[in-house]
């Protein structure tokens, strides 16, 4: 049978989409929210519908403002999903690669994953059993490599608890966890999750004008259009306006993609891959950019909040002001209240871009910091099917049969990947078995205030550990470049410390075994 001829398979299983919780009237409110604008009244929703009148009008202003791009009308309805079976690519690709959303979903550090938890895209028939296969063999490394990993984590655990019993179950429980966090590893991007996810009218609507781009067109769509489905059901108004869906081949990635001819794409992955690597210099983030004024800059900013000339308080006491701990309550509360205070929205002058190379399972948590955007690739434009490409976890690193174990896993996965690219499967396709290690290449920006928010969180040592990495390098960098910024931040324990807020350590029966309170980020250090 040729390729040609070959039938394709449906993705399987489907995902599962439930709207949980709607916005009441949303089609209604839009309009009654459009209408408020230019009346002496509030506008409720029931308004728009109380004479065929006032429905005609409610149409006619309802398209209108749609066509003209008056989109925060639709903004304010919002709905709320239950995700299931949607696969960790998916996700990664397009449901949190944007800040307009929020999610909360099964962790795959903390809950161990099952062989039935795949998604299989749609697939040549003949290929199927090949793409089983490697399914199957990635699951069994992660139930193999857990159990190899535990004798270094249970080490590493008697070192920094010695008076913890860990035959104790809750013990027993953190240290599985921890082997099955690092094992996680090896897991295929097909992995399914499950999730709440609440977004906007608004975001729904530009959901579905760009469902079909890359990296994952197919599951994006199925899942989209049972979100437009689910509202339908309950105000079948509330998309009639709505654009058709562009097709991959009108994307704007898909038509620059048309001038690269096969042949060359593939030697410039190549060349691409080689050349951020060299650039990287050892880094897994790299300070690439930032504004040249920024410790100017914010100490003017200060000043200029408070009404104060320069000879009134100069450029150190106003830094020192808006960010030593000792100095800024706002660093001490359990809620993040700097975007709100007019003194710490100060910190949003200081501009910083990072070059960055990190894991898939690291990336996707490091997306979660939807204010410190990304552009993150289109995937398939980073593989070379011929060549294994994967990030080690130290864990993994410091344990020689687990080591050697892990790097046998990727050769026999990128041979089942490779034989599938042969065989004439879609890269689309087969990117699905790409592992949780593979290395995502893309720069990342934002400001201090939103990356403050993320480096004092994530320089925790109980953070995932790529991302505490990624933000030790960071702030090191922030400190060789802008001393005067970088000597204020550290690990939450240290922000409390500094603040005099007792226990230091936040974190309870979670506390990491390490006075880190005490160190310099310099001095960081850890193995779990």
């Amino acid at each position: 049978m040729t390729v040609a001829a070959s039938r394709r398979t449906a993705l399987s299983p489907e995902p599962v989409v439930i709207l949980e919780n709607a916005f009441q009237n949303p089609y209604d409110n839009a309009v009654a929210t459009a209408r408020t604008c230019y009346s002496s009244k509030v506008i409720h929703a029931a308004d728009v519908t109380a004479t065929p009148e006032a429905k005609i009008r409610r149409d006619s202003i309802a398209q209108s403002i749609y066509q003209a791009g008056h989109h925060t009308t639709i903004q304010h309805a919002t709905f709320q999903f239950v995700l299931d079976k949607v696969s960790r690519q998916m996700i990664w690709s397009f449901l949190h690669s944007h800040p307009f959303y929020n999610s909360e979903q099964v962790s795959q550090r903390y809950v161990e994953m099952k062989p039935e938890n795949f998604t299989t895209p749609s697939l040549l028939e003949e290929n199927v059993p090949v793409y089983q296969q490697a399914i199957g063999e990635l699951m069994e490394a992660y139930h193999t490599l857990a159990k190899m990993l535990e004798p270094t984590v249970v080490a590493e655990y008697r070192r920094l608890y010695p008076a913890r019993n860990l035959e104790e179950k809750r013990w027993r429980g953190a240290i599985k966890k921890r082997c099955q966090e690092v094992a996680r590893y090896v897991l295929p991007v097909a992995t399914h999750a499950h999730l709440y996810h609440t977004i906007s009218g608004l975001t729904l609507h530009r959901y579905h004008r760009l469902c079909q781009q890359f990296d994952a067109p197919l599951e994006q769509k199925i899942v989209i259009d049972k979100m437009i489905a689910a509202v339908n059901a309950v105000d079948p108004d509330f998309f009639k306006f709505i654009e058709d869906a562009l097709p991959l081949e009108e994307t704007l990635e898909y038509q620059l993609f048309k001038e690269f001819a096969d042949d060359a794409k593939k030697t410039w992955t190549r060349e691409f891959l080689a050349e951020f690597d060299r650039d990287m210099s050892g880094y897994s983030s790299k300070m690439v950019d930032y504004k040249i004024n920024s410790e100017k800059v914010l100490a003017q900013s200060v000043r200029s909040v408070l009404g104060l000339p320069a000879e009134a308080l100069s450029d150190e006491k106003a830094i020192d002001a808006v960010l030593n701990p000792a100095k800024n309550p706002y660093f001490s509360e359990a809620l993040n209240l700097t975007s709100l205070s007019k003194l710490t929205r100060t910190l949003v002058h200081p501009h910083f871009t990072f070059k960055k190379k990190i894991s898939h399972t690291a990336d996707s948590q490091d997306q979660r910091h939807r204010m410190t955007p990304a552009s993150r690739p289109v995937l398939i434009r980073q593989v070379l099917w011929d060549q294994p490409d994967y990030l080690i976890p130290v864990v993994v690193q410091a344990n020689p049969e687990a080591l050697a174990y892990y790097h046998d896993a990727m050769k026999r996965l990128w041979q089942r990947m490779a034989s599938l690219i042969n065989a004439g499967e879609n890269e689309e396709s087969v990117s699905y078995l790409l592992p949780n290690a593979f290395p995502i290449r893309f720069e990342e920006s934002g400001d201090l205030l939103n990356f403050h928010h993320k480096w004092t969180h994530r320089l925790c040592y109980t953070a995932q550990e790529e991302i505490w990495k990624t933000s030790q390098e960071e702030v090191l960098q922030l400190q060789k470049t802008f001393p005067q910024l970088g000597k204020y931040f550290g690990a939450p324990c240290w922000m409390r410390k500094q603040a005099g807020v007792r226990p230091f350590c936040p974190e309870g029966d979670r506390f990491c075994g390490v006075t880190v309170w005490t160190l310099p980020i310099s001095a960081y250090r850890r193995l779990i």
